[in-house]
């Protein structure tokens, strides 16, 4: 992996654990991103929390980088929500599983992928909800690539918890193929 190159991750639960989006789980998540978004080479870009499964978009250095970054951040989400559930053991079903990304349409969709999954889950009426027009379940209300303008009520009493993207791909590369728009659909 090329410091060059950002990545889709996929993290998968355990089977019977809770929900994740839930408004404890994900108060608890979003603190665990915060707090592991930017470590020595690694970058939380974007993310997207559904009932099972974690979407991110990340930045490393290299592959040691994405490697033990994503090792601490899942390490620092799996104490988080075994704090909250009273619970011990392994939260996560396997280790991760990765793609890089090396093209700027890739690039582009793949936040389209990520921010909009929970609308594609619902569409599909497979027990998500998303009311409003972006997925406040994701870090879509941090990102700045979207067509349409919107607000979020007390965004700013949240502390941000996705890092800025440095990558060109993920910054300029991607946006020669369009913004994105609030009601594109994932394919």
């Amino acid at each position: 992996m090329a410091a060059r190159f950002p990545a889709h991750v996929t993290l998968k639960l355990q089977r019977g654990l809770p929900r994740l989006r839930n408004r404890g789980e994900y108060a608890t998540l979003r603190a665990a991103f915060a707090a592991g978004c930017a470590r020595s080479g690694f970058r939380l870009t974007h993310y997207a929390v559904l009932n099972d499964h974690l979407h991110f978009v990340v930045e490393a250095h290299d592959r040691t980088s994405l490697s033990r970054g994503l090792q601490g951040l899942m390490i620092r989400i799996a104490r988080a929500l075994n704090k909250l559930w009273g619970r011990r053991g392994r939260v996560f079903a396997d280790r991760y599983h990765d793609r890089i990304l090396k093209t700027p349409r890739d690039v582009r969709n793949v936040p389209r992928y990520v921010l909009g999954n929970g609308k594609k889950h619902a569409a599909e009426g497979r027990e998500v909800r998303v009311p409003a027009a972006i997925d406040t379940y994701t870090s879509a209300p941090w990102f700045d690539g979207f067509r349409e303008v919107f607000r979020v009520r007390g965004l700013e009493a949240i502390v941000r918890p996705v890092a800025d993207a440095r990558t060109w791909m993920l910054t300029l590369g991607w946006r020669r193929h369009g913004l994105l728009s609030v009601h594109e659909l994932p394919a």
